[in-house]
């Protein structure tokens, strides 16, 4: 209090001097520390009330802790909870007609389904019985009973739908746990009870599937026997009840079982022999027991007609009765032929309607098999069963995946591409099939294969894929990444396989030419040769067939390729040594793959150099190549449309940059460049004044003028800057349907053009530059020079109409035509010579007529 007292008069009483300003100051300082030290005691009483408080209130808690410490977690003690646990128990209750209209209509998503399960499942029960005459032979009987089949067959009259299995069959105690239990499996319980005993592939998992009958059918009867029951009859409605009851056929079958399904209305297409054999045959054509569905066939058959034959008996009696009574009947002159005739019995031609069984999935499952045990005709044979194509794959891969996720699979590439091959790009790919344990699941797929490889074909065949109940769907993106990653690397491994095929073949076949003629400075070898020369035969016919593969294979899918360049970044190193171009080096009809071209680069070549336009004729004669052919440097010839777009996303092959030869910034990386470049900086003084009026004159069409280090014969060219678009990308560009070119135009760079300095029409031009620079004439020929090398680069012209009449004017001049010179009319002719033209005909007319009508008068006469 003292403090603040003191503190408070200081603030109040006036400063005077220096030194009581000092003193007060001190006692500001001191004032503060004062309050403060007072607010840290308030606060900190206040803190160690709150934890006494906290400690407090913990005690409580624990104190009451310890006093439920006998109650259970619901707040129940001991004695409690044994008073409740003598309560009745319930069991829940599902509204089960509720439960089967949500299984029904809800997992399944296409009534067709039904048969895939069906099937599904009496495999799975010839697979059981299989299983078990493994050890007791005795189980599968003899005769028609030893035979493990599926029959299906229809009565459209009755309007059901018939599926027999020989399986194992069921008891009265199955029928019940299977049947009248939803989402009972019995594989999965027979497959627990076998599991210790050996490895099974059965099918069956969640035990609804029986249930999809009622997706198509009103009422299902089940007619089953087992070996250790007699036979029984299993009928429902799909509401909440079912009836079990002894067939009271007595045994009618051997064993087995038979579902009969009363079919829809709505559902009567399931009816018809092409509709079921085209399910079958896309669900279940590689089950491994055979299916068999009844046909019913009509042709046309002869058979006795009865009332004609009634009809010729009669007049043969009464001619009988008339021989009898003439005795003078002359039967010599009877022609045996006729009596042949006469003798063969009246037929008609009538229809009648015959049932057969019709084996269905006669082609077998032959990726389950190993590879080295499958033949090259199964495997065209198998490719075409899949894909309904007449050609034999142009190759083909079989193996097994491990780790993960394990499956087998087979991928094809076909000899042709599809003709909708581009316009599927953005739809679901239908080129996989994808089986689990034979049974067909999808073939409609967004991530199994990427876009630029769905001309692959194959199948994809797993035992443990996580999928839905109604196996339509998977069930994990993961996985099918996994997948999705293998089938790449495979596929890709496939076409490697072709082209080093490819590749080598070649180089046999220049390693040969080089010896021919090594060999015909020699002397013949002899026998020896000769032997020599019949296995060097044999060598080219593999190697020409190596290669014919390879150039189909490019021709048909080279496109698809390219655009997993562009799309596909881990697996880009990878297809560009399938890219195959024409250049320079090749003959008409020959691609050079870009190792190729790497190994015959020239000493000091650093770059692979390219051109991208229309065609190999245009690109030939392009005035960009000019150096470089004089080096001798290759040059590929990018002609496909999609080849400039993929080679943007391609900077360099094996450490080689990738340069386009139409673009500036040439470089040849060579000891001859550096001795250029000195040389064209001098001629870039002497020709400093011509490209100071040139771009003067051009304005804003070009960039900048630079002398040349690429043209040796031709005067000027135009080139592009190196990021911008060249001409045969901006052509691409304007060709798109939907083209809006305020997409494209930041990227369509200025041109520039380059001059050749040694060039006889740049030098002249140089002159008259210097003495005429505002002449006309040589404007238009400056303007005339610059259109051509815009032409001839692939560009178009930006002013077409003086382009016109600077080519007229030229025209012209050679012609010794005068340029003011117009076309002159010729006058018409007056018109009273006209008039008097027609008039002649006329009278000439009249006179006709007049003798026509004396003379019919003269014949009246």
């Amino acid at each position: 209090s003292d403090i603040h007292a003191s503190s408070t008069r200081v603030l109040t009483e006036p400063v005077r001097t220096v030194a009581q300003r000092g003193k007060m100051g001190a006692i500001k300082v001191t004032s503060v520390l004062a309050i403060t030290l007072l607010v840290c005691c308030i606060l900190q009483a206040s803190f160690l009330t709150g934890v006494h408080c906290a400690e407090a209130s913990a005690a409580d808690a624990t104190v009451d802790v310890d006093a439920g410490a006998t109650l259970s977690y619901d707040g129940f003690s001991a004695e409690e909870k044994k008073a409740l646990d003598g309560g009745e128990k319930q069991e829940f209750q599902a509204e089960v007609g509720r439960l089967m209209d949500i299984i029904i209509n809800s997992l399944y998503s296409k009534k067709e389904i039904f048969l895939r399960e069906l099937i599904s499942n009496a495999s799975d029960a010839l697979d059981k019985i299989r299983f078990l005459s493994l050890t007791e032979p005795k189980v599968l009987g003899e005769g028609d009973a030893a035979k493990l089949e599926i029959r299906i067959s229809t009565d459209k009259k009755a309007g059901t739908i018939t599926i027999h299995d020989s399986g194992i069959g069921m008891s009265k105690e199955d029928l019940m746990n299977n049947l009248g239990t939803i989402a009972k499996s019995g594989t999965s319980s027979f497959l627990e009870k076998m599991s210790k005993e050996g490895d099974m592939n059965l099918i069956g998992q969640f035990g609804v599937g029986f249930y999809s009958v009622y997706l198509i059918a009103d009422s299902v009867t089940v007619v089953t026997k087992s070996n250790d029951d007699d036979q029984y009859v299993w009928v429902s409605s799909a509401d909440a009840s079912y009836t079990i009851s002894k067939d009271p056929r007595g045994t009618t079958m051997s064993r087995g079982t038979q579902i009969t399904m009363k079919v829809k209305e709505d559902a009567t297409e399931f009816l018809e022999e092409d509709q079921l054999k085209t399910l079958i045959k896309r669900y279940s054509e590689f089950i491994n027991f055979p299916i068999y569905l009844q046909t019913t066939k009509t042709e046309e058959i002869e058979v006795p007609d009865e009332d004609v034959a009634k009809e010729v008996e009669k007049p043969e009696a009464a001619e009988a009765d008339e021989k009898k009574d003439d005795d003078e009947v002359d039967v010599s002159d009877v022609d045996e032929e006729e009596e042949k005739k006469e003798d063969k019995p009246k037929t008609k031609k009538v229809k009648k309607t015959t049932k057969d069984w019709e084996l269905i999935n006669d082609t077998k499952a032959i990726w389950v098999r190993a590879p080295s045990d499958v033949e090259a005709a199964e495997y065209n044979n198998f490719f075409k069963s899949l894909t309904k194509e007449f050609d034999d794959p142009l190759e083909k891969i079989h193996f097994t995946a491990e780790g993960e996720i394990q499956f087998r699979s087979i991928l094809f590439v076909p000899k042709k591409a599809p003709s909708d091959l581009f316009d599927k790009l953005q739809t679901k790919q239908n080129n996989l099939r994808l089986y689990v344990r034979r049974v067909f699941i999808s073939d409609e797929f967004d991530d199994l294969m990427p876009r630029y490889l769905s001309f692959i074909r194959g199948v994809v065949d797993s035992e443990d894929l996580p999928l839905n109940v109604s196996r339509e769907m998977l069930q994990q993106s993961r996985v099918l990444k996994v997948i999705k990653k293998k089938l790449v690397s495979k596929a890709l491994d496939m076409m490697k396989k072709m082209s080093e095929a490819e590749e080598s073949a070649i180089e046999a076949e220049e390693e040969e030419e080089k010896e021919d003629e090594d060999a015909a400075k020699k002397e013949a070898a002899g026998e020896k040769a000769e032997e020599e020369e019949s296995e060097e035969e044999e060598g080219e016919e593999d190697g020409e067939a190596a290669i014919k593969k390879f150039k189909d294979f490019n021709e048909a899918f080279g496109k698809t390729i390219k655009l997993g360049i562009i799309e596909d970044t881990k697996n880009r190193k990878k297809l560009a040594k399938l890219l195959r171009f024409e250049s320079t080096h090749t003959k008409d009809g020959e691609t050079v793959s870009l190792g190729r071209y790497v190994k015959r680069m020239k000493e000091g070549q650093k770059h692979i150099y390219y051109i991208a336009g229309e065609n190999k004729k245009e690109l030939e004669s392009s005035p960009f190549l000019e150096k470089l052919k004089k080096r001798g440097y290759e040059v590929i010839f990018m002609t496909d449309p999609i080849d400039e777009y993929a080679v943007q996303h391609m900077d360099e092959f094996e450490d080689n940059k990738l340069m386009n030869a139409s673009k500036e910034d040439l470089k040849f990386g060579d000891k001859e460049e550096k001795k250029e470049k000195k040389r064209r900086e001098k001629a870039k003084e002497s020709l400093k004044d011509l490209i100071e009026w040139y771009k003067k004159i051009l304005g804003d069409r070009v960039e900048k003028i630079i002398v040349s280090n690429r043209l040796t014969t031709s005067p000027m060219a135009v080139v592009t800057g190196t990021y911008g678009y060249t001409a045969n990308m901006e052509r691409l560009m304007k060709a798109q349907a939907l083209n809006d070119p305020s997409r494209y135009s930041f990227m369509a760079s200025k041109k520039t053009v380059e001059i050749n300095p040694y060039h006889p029409v740049v030098l002249k031009l140089n002159e008259k530059a210097k003495e005429s620079a505002d002449d006309d004439d040589t404007k238009d020929l400056a303007f005339m020079l610059y259109d051509s090398a815009l032409v001839t680069a692939g560009f178009d012209i930006d002013d077409q109409a003086n382009f016109h009449k600077r080519i007229l004017k030229l025209i012209k001049g050679g012609l010794n035509v005068d340029e003011e010179a117009k076309p002159e009319e010729p006058e018409d002719e007056p018109e009273e010579e006209e008039e008097k033209k027609t008039e002649e005909p006329e009278e000439g007319e009249k006179k006709e007529e007049e003798e026509k009508k004396e003379e019919e008068k003269k014949e009246e006469l």
